[in-house]
């Protein structure tokens, strides 16, 4: 019987807090639990904000925290070439368009809709769906800005996406979020709008480099904050578009900081390394993050 795996997969952006050490605590415990793999892997796509000291800091505070993993680490910087090949398949599908618009042209958009009182759709997160009216241009127009040198990102075409994989995705659950009896979900990557899949500088975005990473390293149980419970349905939607196995999902509980916000690596939030340096222990984080026995 193949071992189930698990993944912890953090990016070498800031230091690991304590949210970190929950997640990484709650997935090592659920892989030997199961008699499962633990893998880790390092998101480090963005190398523009991730820096090697901070994946080495990454390395000292799990095994600080008792945490073993198997080797090697996939670090995705090494994998680009995994990126642009899913990412191939959906432009030949022609499931993905440049998107050419800047920000600024966006928020003019969209106030001016606004202005004359149409309503803008939003993502769960809060952000304004992208115009999408790059949609609509030829493939002459396309060529012709993108050889002129033109910013672009490619953007997935929902509609045509959703149509393209038939019935609605679905994904079993085991963790929070709002689900049916049985513990399935019936996704709604629709919400989202166009979302990017990939920029000019970048060869994939978070949601395609997870998706592909996952099914490359045969990940059979994503286990994460809750904060990504939604994101989950876009996932699963490129998973049914590129012909990928679909894992099964627990989304955990956030560690919270005083006022009730989730905490944040650019806030220097209760880093690992500012607790070891002050006197903790990995028994100490354990029950501060409410997993002691």
């Amino acid at each position: 019987m193949t071992k189930p795996v698990f993944r912890f997969a953090p990016s070498p952006n800031g230091e690991l807090h304590l949210g970190h050490a929950y997640s990484a605590l709650v997935n090592w415990g659920m892989a030997n639990a199961a008699g499962g793999r633990f893998l880790l892997r390092i998101e480090d796509i963005d190398t523009t904000r991730c820096t090697p000291e901070l994946e080495r800091s990454i390395y000292r505070d799990l095994a600080w925290l008792g945490l073993e993993w198997e080797e090697p680490v996939r670090r995705q910087s090494d994998h680009f070439d995994d990126y642009r090949d899913a990412l191939e398949r959906l432009i030949d599908a022609d499931l993905v368009y440049p998107a050419f618009m800047s920000r600024g042209e966006v928020r003019a958009r969209i106030a001016d809709e606004e202005a004359a009182g149409r309503s803008w759709p939003r993502d769960p997160d809060g952000t304004p769906h992208y115009p999408g009216d790059d949609r609509h241009l030829t493939e002459a127009e396309r060529r012709s800005r993108i050889a002129g040198g033109a910013p672009f990102a490619w953007r997935l075409d929902m509609r045509r996406a959703m149509a393209h994989a038939g019935a609605p995705p679905r994904w079993d659950e085991t963790g929070l979020g709002p689900k049916e009896e049985t513990g399935v979900v019936a996704a709604a990557p629709e919400a989202w709008g166009d979302v990017v899949i990939a920029r000019k500088e970048m060869p994939a975005s978070y949601h395609l480099s997870v998706t592909v990473d996952d099914a490359l390293q045969g990940v059979t149980h994503v286990v994460r904050g809750r904060d990504l419970f939604y994101a989950t349905a876009v996932h699963r939607l490129l998973q049914e578009l590129l012909g990928l196995a679909a894992p099964c999902y627990h989304h955990h509980e956030l560690i919270v900081d005083a006022d009730g916000h989730k905490l944040s690596k650019s806030r220097g939030d209760t880093s690992l390394a500012a607790l070891r340096a002050g006197g903790m222990t990995p028994a100490d984080i354990t029950r501060l993050i409410g997993l002691a026995r």
